[in-house]
This record gives C-alpha cells, sequence and structure tokens, in this order.
C-alpha cells in the first residue's frame, strides 16, 4: 500500500513522459521541501521559449538599430615632447653663480616655464575659449541649434543660446583629450569629433597656439626682464652686482632670441595628427552582443516571473 501511494504521488509531481509542458505549462514541484533544480528551471523556460525568444530579438534589433544610427567618433592623436625645461638648464648654472648677487640687487630672475605649465597651459580654459572664438567654434560644437541658412540660433529661449562656458565644457569634457606618459614624458593631444578632418586640423592648430603663446609669453617676458636689469644696473655702484647683471643680461638676450627663432618652443612634434580613417565610437558588435545579452536576460527573468505568477494563482485557485 506504501509503494502504491509513493507511485501515486511521484506520477503527479512528474510531467507526462512525452511533454515538457502539459496545458502549456508547467510548475516546479510546490512543496517546500524539495528542491528546484536546473532540469525544473529548463522546462520552465522551454514552456515560454517563443516569449524569450520574442524579447531577445526585440532587444537585439534595438541595439542594432542604435548602433546604426548614432553618429560616429573620430579620434586625433598628436605625440609631441616637451621642451620648454630646455630653455632653463642653460641658466642653472649662471644662476648658481651670480643668484645671491641678483637677489641683492632686487633681479627676481624667471629661467623659463618647465613641462608641466606647458601641459597646464594646453589644458587651461584661457586657451580653450580663445580657440573656440578664432575658430568659430561655437555653431560647430552646438550644430544641433545652429541655423545655417539663416545663420543664427535655432532656440526659442535666448538663455538656452549656448555661450563661452558651455562651450569649454563640450570641448574640455568631450573632445580634448591630453595624456602624459610618465616614464617617457611624452605628451599625446586626442581630440575627439564626429568628423575627422576637423578632429586632425583641431589638433594640429592647437599644438602650433601653445607653441605661439608660450613663446610669445617667453619673449615678453625676456623684454621685461631686461627693462628691469638694465634699470637695476643704473642704480648699484658695485662691480660685482653689475659682472651678475651684465651676464644675466647676456643670457636673457640669447633667451629671447632663441624664442623668436624657435617654432616649436614649448612641444616639439614627434607624431604629427592624420585625419582618422577608423572611428573610436560606436563599438557596433559590443552593443549589438550587449543587446543581445540583456534581451536573453530580460527574455529569462520575464519567463521565470511568469512562471511563478501562474504558480502563485493554481495555489490561490485550488480548494
Amino acid at each position: 500500500m506504501k509503494k502504491s501511494s509513493h507511485n501515486k504521488q511521484s506520477e503527479q509531481s512528474a510531467p507526462p513522459p512525452n511533454s515538457y509542458c502539459p496545458a502549456q505549462n508547467y510548475y516546479p514541484p510546490q512543496n517546500k521541501d524539495e528542491d528546484i533544480d536546473l532540469l525544473d528551471l529548463w522546462r520552465v523556460l522551454w514552456c515560454n521559449k517563443l516569449l524569450v525568444i520574442l524579447i531577445t530579438i526585440f532587444f537585439t534589433v534595438v541595439a542594432i538599430a542604435y548602433a546604426l544610427n548614432v553618429t560616429p567618433t573620430y579620434r586625433a592623436e598628436v605625440l609631441m615632447a616637451p621642451v620648454t625645461e630646455e630653455k632653463s638648464n642653460q641658466f642653472s648654472n649662471l644662476l648658481s653663480q651670480f643668484g645671491g648677487l641678483a637677489a641683492f640687487a632686487g633681479i627676481n630672475f624667471n629661467s623659463g616655464g618647465s613641462k608641466d605649465e606647458a601641459i597646464a597651459f594646453l589644458k587651461s580654459r584661457a586657451l580653450t575659449v580663445k580657440f573656440i572664438r578664432e575658430e568659430n567654434l561655437l555653431p560647430v560644437l552646438f550644430d544641433e541649434k545652429w541655423d545655417a541658412k539663416k545663420n543664427s540660433w535655432n532656440v526659442n529661449n535666448k538663455k538656452k543660446i549656448p555661450t563661452m562656458w558651455h562651450a569649454y565644457r563640450v570641448f574640455n569634457k568631450n573632445v580634448r583629450k591630453v595624456l602624459e606618459d610618465r616614464k617617457t614624458g611624452l605628451v599625446t593631444l586626442a581630440i575627439e569629433w564626429k568628423d575627422p578632418k576637423l578632429a586632425a586640423s583641431w589638433a594640429a592648430k592647437m599644438v602650433q597656439r601653445v607653441n605661439a603663446n608660450m613663446r610669445e609669453r617667453a619673449v615678453q617676458e625676456t623684454e621685461n626682464n631686461l627693462k628691469y636689469l638694465r634699470t637695476a644696473l643704473t642704480k648699484t655702484s658695485s662691480v660685482e652686482v653689475q659682472e651678475a647683471i651684465y651676464r644675466i643680461i647676456e643670457s636673457q638676450i640669447k633667451s629671447g632670441m632663441l624664442a623668436k627663432s624657435r617654432i616649436e618652443y614649448a612641444f616639439k612634434i614627434i607624431d604629427p595628427p592624420v585625419v582618422p580613417e577608423q572611428r573610436i565610437r560606436p563599438k557596433r558588435k559590443k552593443i549589438v552582443i550587449i543587446g543581445f545579452a540583456l534581451g536573453l536576460f530580460c527574455g529569462t527573468l520575464i519567463a521565470l516571473g511568469r512562471n511563478y505568477v501562474r504558480r502563485s494563482s493554481s495555489k490561490i485557485a485550488a480548494p
């Protein structure tokens, strides 16, 4: 009698031998003491295979549509070597010999910019805003708000017209990347934009502007130093101090001549930018794979949830 009752219970809990989905549904064991194994989960998914397939296809199609329609982004790079430190090394021995006398005469001698200063200037707001203004990049950076035919902003509210503050944020966060290799000391300027020709052009022009601005600053600084040194020379009668001032004046004249003659003043270009032919974004294959995996995951969750709801409903409906 015990064997027959046990056989009846097993027959009631097990699915029919020739079908995974009796009456289009299969409910895993409902007793709390029984564990749901992988076979039970597979049977649930098999019963809802059409739902899982449709959801997976939907997510995959959406991912494909997004990958094909999203605006591609290209990356132009220029590899540079900072050269500003060479200038300061030329006068280090001079300062060690006459620095005390120059300080005694009230001379504040600055030997020139450093690599960190050049990199900071490359990232600076001043250079960025000047570059955006001179290249007239506001309509380019915010082309979705610009009406090229009317040559005006296509916005209803004047407060929504982009400003230099907005342009700097976009350019600094999404367009320009400055990378420094601590081992080699080389600096990479990367420009990311949807137009590959513009990306290469901006990269080259930014380096030119950094070199030009740093060179102009150095020349102006040298002229100011020479003016101050010549004034200080007339105010001292000490031979030693005058000798120190003459030596510093000589070094400053050489520094000014070097700055005027050197085109690549702050950065020496190792590898110039070229027009990129391959986009960096979007990664279409990765987007499609992620869409497929996400669809499969969501379809599985929905199928399990659907089965759980039906099982709960069957418990409530049972007498």
